[in-house]
């Protein structure tokens, strides 16, 4: 790998090692960022090793990149709060954290510094969304940022004389390399497939029929062609064909099917760069144990040797010291069903939660009441206070944030209530974290109003999180920091947690993350429709409605908890009004049995928003600074 020293802008990449008696291992996802680095030949970033031993790191390390070995206390405030693998940009104040977000990163900056690197490029995939939403919402970026490399890890410390049982993660994968492939503008490559295949069984029923030259042998060596012909260098263009008039002529649901060539359907991706440093060491173990039979993961095993035939990638892993396998060739089909390829625990769940609602929230409600169990309201404690909106810098307001005067007018009402109540608990030294960000409206307005705390903004959608820093910039805010990352990322102490309309389940994980940090929580949910049981939460939350209701009778209250626009009828809005009380209730008490106080209000004045709910959350301990 080539190094070249771009001074100036340079961001520096921090990456787990991890001590042992023999030296360091490198752990899956500093592997898997290495693998990518040498494959994009990036020189955008200087690598910093975290280890509190200070060995040296040498096996799996590109040639030529700039790295230092540093201990944990030498890790930058931001980066010492996030789960590594993180990247701080050159000002220390924006932290990007967590292997999707980073990966992401490093293939932008690397097409930044060589625009002529289309292969790079295509690694995010037709809309620049491979890997791009957050696990705790996509079973895929869960599947192979998470669950695989974790899987793997397991399975690599198992002991040597123990049966090698394939985790359910990585039977969850070969089960998905089997499924039909989507991909965009498709229909060329299934009709020149269609006409293979005549043409084949032409050949099978008439002798006579001379044989073809152009059809391949295998018959996923059109799919595999068109996936290589995307990825080599373009030469002179073909001349376009229309193909015969009985095939154009067929309907487009009755053309045959692509198989999968790499992990997300026909083209490789950086799912593929993701997964390979990862199933590599697996197949390599898995190879070498007694009994091994190739033929129990037969698409994972022709995934292997395909994703060899990709340019870049013999290099990449001759640069981080990996010997690739030359599995034999009797995996090309895949082998009949089995119990072992059952899809996984955490995927029957989310089953269950898809399941279709039926009836009305009143039975359950009643039920409840029967139970003793209502929705509450605290009084609000200071419901006309507000904040100087004339006297504030315009960079402060929402109207930056791109929005229209009316919508941010009500914005303005939510911040009252919002800023209100964080002043209440707010200390000088404290740090306060505004989770699901979004464009920085809470945060911005806190770390201006707040001068002596610390304010972190966390956010998993970059663009957003580029805007609130660009107005930060603009009012010249030093007492604010920004992490994107997925929440289970941030990993940091603080004292006060806020989320302004956070989505569904990420009310319950802003929640977790608060009561894990013995941190007080001002938190107003959203979307109570989106909320499911989840691979981390099960409804209900408190023992009190476990005991009384089951969870389709909360997910029914979770869903008309979601009816009350403006627009509704006012009986209909009571009732979604009580909904969004019952399911907050719930939520407190989980929060309240383990030391919390919480009082469930209304924002003022209510009409700010159809989700004007408010959860203020305070332990009965606090923790010192």
């Amino acid at each position: 790998m080539k190094h070249r020293d771009l001074k100036g802008s340079e961001e520096h990449l921090y990456l787990e090692v991890s001590d042992e008696k023999e030296g360091t291992l490198l752990p899956l996802h500093t592997s898997i960022t290495l693998f990518l680095l040498s494959y994009c030949d990036s020189p955008c970033f200087r690598v910093f090793f975290v280890s509190d031993r200070g060995l040296p790191v040498g096996r799996g390390v590109p040639g030529g990149l700039a790295t230092a070995v540093i201990s944990r206390q030498e890790l930058p405030g931001l980066v010492r709060s996030c789960r590594l693998p993180a990247v701080l940009d050159e000002g220390g104040r924006y932290c990007r954290a967590g292997l999707a977000v980073v990966l992401r990163h490093i293939v932008r900056r690397s097409c930044e510094a060589d625009p002529a690197r289309a292969d790079v490029a295509a690694l995010l995939g037709f809309k620049k969304t491979c890997l791009k939403a957050c696990a705790e919402v996509s079973q895929w970026t869960r599947l192979c940022e998470l669950s695989v490399p974790s899987a793997v890890e397991a399975f690599l410390r198992r002991p040597e004389d123990r049966p090698s049982e394939i985790p359910a993660a990585v039977l969850h994968l070969e089960r998905k390399l089997g499924e039909p492939v989507k991909v965009h503008n498709d229909d060329k490559i299934r009709r020149q497939k269609l006409q293979q295949q005549q043409k084949k069984q032409k050949q099978q029923t008439d002798p006579r029929e001379p044989p073809t030259t152009d059809a391949p042998d295998s018959s996923d060596a059109l799919e595999l062609g068109a996936a290589l012909a995307r990825l080599s260098v373009p030469g002179e263009p073909t001349p376009a064909t229309r193909g015969p008039s009985d095939i154009r002529r067929v309907k487009t649901t009755e053309l045959p099917p692509l198989e999968h060539v790499f992990t997300e359907g026909l083209y490789f991706t950086l799912t593929d760069l993701v997964l390979l440093p990862c199933l590599h060491p697996f197949l390599v173990s898995l190879h070498r144990s007694p009994g091994s039979n190739p033929a129990r993961l037969p698409l994972l095993w022709r995934w292997y040797r395909r994703v060899q035939e990709v340019p870049g990638v013999l290099r990449a892993a001759e640069s981080c010291g990996m010997c690739f396998l030359l599995p034999r060739d009797e995996t090309s089909s895949p082998a009949p069903e089995t119990p072992e390829l059952a899809l996984p625990p955490e995927e029957d769940v989310e089953k269950t939660a898809a399941a279709p609602f039926i009836g009305g929230p009143r039975p359950t409600m009643t039920k409840l009441r029967e139970c003793g169990i209502e929705a509450v309201f605290s009084a609000h404690p200071c419901p006309t206070r507000t904040l100087d909106w004339d006297g504030l810098p315009a960079a402060v307001k929402p109207t930056e944030g791109r929005m229209s005067d009316v919508r941010a007018a009500r914005k303005q009402q939510q911040l009252n209530n919002l800023v209100a109540m964080v002043s209440e608990q707010a200390q000088p030294g404290d740090t306060v974290v505004d989770f699901c960000s979004g464009g920085g409206h809470v945060g911005i307005v806190l770390a201006h109003t707040l001068p002596q705390c610390q304010v972190v903004l966390i956010e998993n959608k970059e663009e957003s999180l580029v805007r609130a820093k660009d107005r930060c910039a603009e009012l010249g805010l030093h007492n604010i920091g920004f992490i994107q990352a997925n929440l289970d990322y941030f990993t940091g102490p603080f004292q006060i947690g806020v989320a302004l309309h956070a989505c569904g389940v990420a009310t319950d994980m802003v929640m977790e993350l608060c009561v894990r940090a013995r941190a007080a929580f001002v938190v107003s949910p959203c979307c109570y429709g989106f909320i499911q049981n989840t691979f981390r939460f099960s409804f209900p939350r408190s023992k009190r409605f476990v005991d009384a209701v089951s969870y389709k009778e909360h997910m029914l209250l979770c869903r008309f908890a979601d009816q009350t626009a403006g627009q509704l009828p006012p009986d209909r809005r009571l009732i979604g009004k009580q909904c969004m009380g019952l399911v907050d209730l719930d939520r407190s008490w989980a929060a309240e049995s383990h030391g919390y106080s919480v009082r469930v209000m209304s924002m003022e004045p209510q009409s700010c928003s159809p989700k004007n709910n408010m959860l203020v959350g305070v332990p009965v301990v606090r923790t010192p600074i």
